[in-house]
């Protein structure tokens, strides 16, 4: 379980393909205080910790998870928003994230606005995710607050915090992200799918 409040940036070192699955070693700042079989969300994916040196981990991600993701357009030298899993105890600061990425969708505005940065995303609407006005999203495992909700678009306003501490600040139109709908919108949407 994780809060979408980024911890600080992780730069991709290696993407090795074995089959199937992807081996993704990450240079980070965090990573004296990893450990092996530990759940990290790198822009919102929860991967495990399989090896640890030096500086850097490394994780690996199956075939579902790449497919459903943006891990096929990581490339090395690439930043990511790393998170760990909260901590029992601690404040939730963002919204309750679990780290699975249910689609990804697509930069389709990214403006400075004065003093703050205005992003609007476009997703698949087939699987029946929804957004509502000032609702909550996680966007590459960034806890945020829907400010303009469409059928199967949405905007959120990026503080200057935000946009330099997490990889935001390299998003064009056309970046494809990590989405991870808000989990109890995803329970109700569900609850009435089905009556």
């Amino acid at each position: 379980m994780f809060t979408g409040i980024v911890e600080t940036l992780g730069t991709i070192q290696e993407i090795k393909k074995e089959n199937t699955n992807l081996h993704i070693t990450v240079h980070s700042s965090i990573t004296s205080e990893l450990k092996i079989d530990q759940s990290v969300a790198h822009n919102g994916i929860c991967l495990t910790i399989v090896a640890i040196a030096d500086t850097s981990y490394s994780v690996t991600a199956i075939d579902e998870t790449v497919k459903k993701t943006n891990l096929s357009d990581w490339n090395v030298g690439d930043n990511v928003n790393l998170e760990r899993a909260m901590k029992l105890g601690d404040r939730l600061d963002g919204h309750i994230v679990q780290g699975h990425v249910d689609q990804t969708g697509t930069c389709i505005l990214a403006e400075e606005t004065g003093g703050s940065w205005l992003y609007t995303f476009e997703y698949d609407k087939g699987p029946n995710n929804i957004t509502i006005e000032k609702g909550s999203i996680t966007v590459n495992g960034v806890s945020l607050t829907v400010v303009d909700s469409k059928q199967n678009q949405f905007s959120v306003a990026i503080i200057p915090y935000t946009y330099e501490h997490t990889n935001f600040n390299s998003f064009k139109v056309g970046t494809k992200v990590n989405l991870e709908f808000d989990v109890i919108g995803k329970y109700v949407s569900r609850l009435y799918a089905n009556k």
